[in-house]
């Protein structure tokens, strides 16, 4: 595949319309789809080249939204497991991690209620596990060129069995499969928003810290009402995403008064237990106020000394990040 792009072949040339080839990935090659392409300020400037005299444009701040559309001669296997629990669930991650290194290239945790959330909204996605586990692995291996995922997944699902951390078990057997799997995890946030949640959290904790939190938060936000609670995550990187939701007959709206109060005892254990308020999605404006009461006063500090440094007037991403004050 040939498209058309800009370019310089060498250091004393302007910019000019040339030709790229599209290969096929190699065997250490990733290729991505872009999907998007934004900026990040609203501002091009000119900027001379380190070769010679051009003025190209430079944006600042670039944004790219895309998905590994291709691997090179990566073997890739994917399996979704039956686990007796949040401490099973880690304990095989450990056991994966010491068999296979970084060829666990992803390990999600996943609890029932997501399903469930998937069958009430109408969604129709479906776990090929019965009966449905009250809690569940997504696991995947990606192995380099001449290794056989498939049978370093089977012998790590067999340990692990051996070992009582996983009931139960399929490990897809085509990319079709594999592409299932995922659908099911990629399936859980669009439940969630036909649901409506109450109250979302994106939290990081200690690895270690992770089974006393799920099993303590229930308690905590019990003490503001009744509600349901979808836990999923990233657990390879301690990020869950823990969201509250009313019970059946209620909506968001019926919960509002309680809202604040759910996000601060939640956020208040996740601190207690040396975890941060803020994983993969960052703080932006809704979580400056947490900023303010959970983050080091030091930290802060020097942050805004940083910002006041290059933004004077404060015209960058105003009211992102720092509080008020």
């Amino acid at each position: 595949m040939t498209v058309k792009a800009y370019g310089a072949h060498t250091g004393d040339k302007p910019l000019e319309s040339i030709d790229i080839t599209r290969r096929a990935p190699g065997a250490h090659d990733v290729q991505i789809d872009i999907a998007y392409c934004g900026v990040c300020h609203s501002d091009i400037h000119q900027v001379r080249s380190e070769w010679a005299g051009t003025l190209y444009p430079c944006v600042p701040g670039h944004e790219i939204v895309g998905r590994v559309a291709a691997l090179g001669a990566i073997a890739v296997a994917v399996a979704l497991l039956a686990v007796p629990s949040p401490t099973a669930a880690l304990d095989l991650l450990a056991l994966a991690a010491d068999r296979l290194g970084e060829g666990v290239s992803a390990f999600e945790l996943i609890h029932r209620q997501g399903l469930d959330f998937m069958t009430e909204t109408g969604l129709g996605v479906r776990a090929p596990l019965d009966p449905l586990p009250d809690w569940m692995v997504l696991i995947e291996l990606g192995l380099s060129q001449g290794m056989h995922a498939d049978a370093a997944l089977e012998n790590l699902l067999a340990a692990a069995m051996a070992r009582e951390l996983v009931n139960d078990g399929v490990i897809a057997q085509s990319e079709a499969q594999q592409q299932a799997f995922w659908h099911i995890r990629e399936t859980i946030p669009a439940a969630n928003r036909r649901l409506g949640a109450v109250s979302s959290h994106d939290i990081s904790l200690p690895l270690s810290a992770l089974p006393g939190f799920i099993a303590d938060a229930p308690g905590v936000i019990a003490g503001v009402g009744a509600f349901r609670i979808n836990c999923f995550g990233h657990l390879g990187d301690g990020n869950l995403h823990y969201n509250v939701f009313p019970l059946p007959g209620r909506s968001r709206a019926d919960e509002d008064d309680k809202r604040d109060a759910v996000k601060q005892v939640v956020h208040d254990l996740v601190h207690s237990l040396g975890g941060s308020v803020s994983a993969e999605h960052g703080i932006g404006r809704l979580k400056t106020g947490d900023m303010a009461r959970y983050a080091d006063p030091v930290k802060l500090a020097m942050m805004r000394a940083v910002k006041t440094a290059l933004d004077p007037l404060g015209i960058l991403n105003p009211g992102a990040v720092l509080p008020a004050g």
